[in-house]
């Protein structure tokens, strides 16, 4: 009977070593030599120059968000493309489709002027 529970064991016991070892294995080995800059909160190269609590301009997001969808939705292309011998005309017409609204959307973001920026 616990024969059948082994491979679980195993599986679990290298998920830790690989997931955990290399944390502990850094911590034991790594040299500790904190100084001023390695513990300041900024990496950019320069100080902070307004509140770092500062707001962003919304149509950075906008502009973040769109870039997302279009890119998820480009992304359905390529299974698509692999399976296109299989589904036929039907998938074709399905992906017609799916394209006519993309490209609808699309137009209709640069009419609106959501790609512009100042």
């Amino acid at each position: 009977m616990l024969q059948n529970y082994f491979p679980i064991l195993m599986f679990v016991v290298i998920g830790l070593l690989v997931g955990v070892g290399p944390i502990v294995l850094g911590k034991l080995v790594a040299p500790n030599r904190p100084d001023a800059e390695k513990l300041s909160p900024y990496e950019c190269g320069f100080e902070a120059f307004e509140d770092t609590r500062m707001r962003f301009d919304v149509r950075y997001y906008l502009v973040a968000i769109l870039f997302i969808l279009f890119d998820l939705e480009i992304a359905f292309l390529f299974p698509w493309a692999v399976v296109l011998r299989d589904i036929g005309m039907f998938g074709f017409g399905a992906m017609l489709v799916f394209l006519a609204i993309l490209t609808i959307g699309f137009i209709y973001e640069w009419k609106k002027g959501a790609l512009e920026w100042e």
